[in-house]
């Protein structure tokens, strides 16, 4: 539980480590940083001269508990999916969509058989889905890579933001 920060969310990269929470902001960006590197979400690599690059965002957010305690800060790195193309950057976009009477039915049936229901979230989805298209990403803030500042990443897993990562992560888990 942190106490110390008014959890004000700032906007950009450059905020967060301008903020009172400096090191909390610093700390969530590098657990971001570092679930990217353990997924091999991208290789860096020089931007083929047909090809541009997207770019992308950190957004920023406080999580909180009960009474507007804050539990911790979260950042997540989302690609500027609005810039692709399609048919260069992807082909079709998909999203699953539950129907409410779905729900329903499935608390019914906990409510009926006095069953516990647990909701649980994945820190990764979308970094399951691996890319058939190839999409050119630029390196993010504070992390631009000493003498490859030129380069860019080459995505091999879908990242929030991009036009077709819940198609993806579908197409993931269908098959497994």
């Amino acid at each position: 539980m942190i106490a110390s920060h008014d959890g004000d969310e700032p906007r950009t990269y450059s905020e967060a480590i301008t903020s009172s929470a400096k090191e909390l902001w610093i700390k969530a960006i590098d657990e971001e940083m570092k679930s990217m590197r353990s997924n091999h979400v991208w290789d860096l690599v020089d931007l083929p001269a047909y090809r541009k690059a997207i770019g992308n965002k950190w957004v920023l957010r406080v999580k909180r508990k009960a009474y507007d305690i804050i539990e911790r800060y979260k950042a997540c790195l989302l690609a500027k999916g609005y810039n692709q193309q399609e048919g260069i950057d992807y082909e079709e976009t998909f999203s699953l969509v539950v129907m409410f009477t779905s729900i329903r039915l499935i608390l019914a049936i906990v409510a009926h058989m006095d069953l516990e229901l647990h909701q649980m979230d994945v820190k990764t989805t979308f970094l399951n889905g691996e890319l058939e298209e190839e999409i050119y990403m630029e390196q993010p803030d504070g992390y631009i890579i000493n003498d490859q500042e030129r380069k860019v990443c080459k995505l091999k897993k879908s990242i929030y933001g991009l036009k077709q990562s819940s198609k993806q992560w579908y197409l993931r888990f269908l098959n497994l």
